[in-house]
């Protein structure tokens, strides 16, 4: 795809150069025209700085809103830490579970009842997000000047392997009630029912700790093609000036491919995964404890392309005839959207899908050295 995309570019910019219908012309001859060179190429030195800042990360999950799932076994402490106990039910079962600690470190699925699960179809969080690193590579330039002071440049690069940056904790908002001894069997659903008239449900709300995007060098990496189009007006006049400035605007396009995420970060991803299946299974209590589950979690990343202008000013300087060196600086107003899958490899069931923004935004300074012909 990016092949095809770089060569449709590069094909509009040969396009502009309608060369055999214009032979003629002072515009588009392929004769020199009062000393200038129609065609020029340089290679150097390309540093791409991005100046965006991260975006919180959207985050959706399979389970609804209200979801009921049987609790199971639990552990005691697992079930104290989801408690909400600034509800005066929340404080009652504290301390009766705390009671039960004290014996054993489980609780039954026959007392442990069944969950009402909210908070983990959807939400946004803050305080996260992905930045792109600093990069260099190798810049090529290829020029093709109608006349002396108008030009078209296509720019592009040896693509780099670009660092993404990870920012912050995300957190599963998990909150919710449990019906203690609804658990399935007759008796147990008229005691369970009984509780929960009279107000007597475990009122549960607990931020889940998902993954520190910060951990590691970096969360993920990508190999980034960014080729750009620009006219370009340079000021000055060929055999009369060396040093020329110059000034341009175009459009870049940015693609990403061979996307890989931080092994750390993709880990807590499959385990989140088994939070989410577990709950699908009638484990909510399994989830809380983070167990396995029936699922074969597996994490894909993904990265949209985009187009976005770019401004450039720069400058070259004649040292020989045909050699000259050349120096610029340009921006692009670009974004692009990450995102990320976890899907149940079994049954190709999408568990986790989360996106976010990343404003890339580069400053990109180049040096090379460049020949005219």
């Amino acid at each position: 795809m990016m092949k095809k995309s770089f060569a449709c570019m590069i094909a509009t910019g040969l396009c502009a150069l309608p060369t055999l219908s214009f032979a003629d012309s002072p515009y588009f001859s392929l004769k020199d025209g009062d000393g200038f060179k129609r065609f020029s190429v340089s290679a150097g030195w390309l540093h791409a700085m991005p100046q965006g800042s991260a975006n919180p990360i959207n985050i959706n999950t399979s389970v609804a809103e209200g979801t009921k799932s049987k609790v199971g076994d639990v552990s005691t402490t697992a079930v104290l830490d989801a408690i909400d106990q600034s509800k005066p039910s929340g404080k009652f079962w504290h301390g009766i579970i705390s009671l039960i600690d004290k014996s054993t470190d489980t609780l039954p699925a026959s007392l442990a009842g069944t969950g009402e699960i909210n908070g983990l179809s959807q939400w946004q969080s803050q305080g996260t997000g992905l930045e792109a690193d600093d990069v260099d590579t190798v810049g090529l330039m290829f020029n093709y000047n109608f006349t002396d002071n108008l030009s078209l440049e296509v720019k592009a690069g040896i693509p780099p392997k670009v660092d993404i940056k990870g920012k912050g904790n995300i957190y599963a908002p998990l909150s919710g009630k449990a019906t203690p001894l609804k658990d399935g069997s007759f008796i147990g659903g008229i005691i369970g029912d009984g509780i929960s008239q009279v107000g007597g449900d475990i009122p549960l709300k607990q931020d889940l700790h998902i993954t520190d995007l910060s951990q590691g060098d970096k969360a993920a990496s990508a190999r980034a093609w960014l080729p750009a189009v620009e006219l370009h007006y340079q000021f000055g006049k060929t055999g009369v000036n060396k040093f020329r400035p110059y000034v341009g605007a175009g459009v870049m396009y940015a693609y990403f491919n061979s996307l890989k995420i931080n092994p750390a970060i993709e880990s807590d991803l499959i385990a989140a995964g088994h939070m989410i299946q577990n709950i699908h299974d009638d484990k909510a209590g399994a989830a809380l404890d983070g167990k396995t589950s029936s699922a074969d979690p597996v994490v894909k990343l993904k990265a949209t392309d985009t187009f976005a202008p770019i401004v450039t000013v720069g400058a070259t300087y004649d040292f020989k005839p045909n050699w000259f060196a050349v120096g610029s600086v340009s921006y692009s107003k670009m974004n692009n959207e990450a995102k990320i899958y976890v899907t149940d490899r079994n049954t190709g069931k999408e568990l986790i899908r989360a996106n976010t923004k990343i404003d890339i935004d580069p400053l990109i300074t180049y040096v090379g050295i460049g020949y005219r012909f």
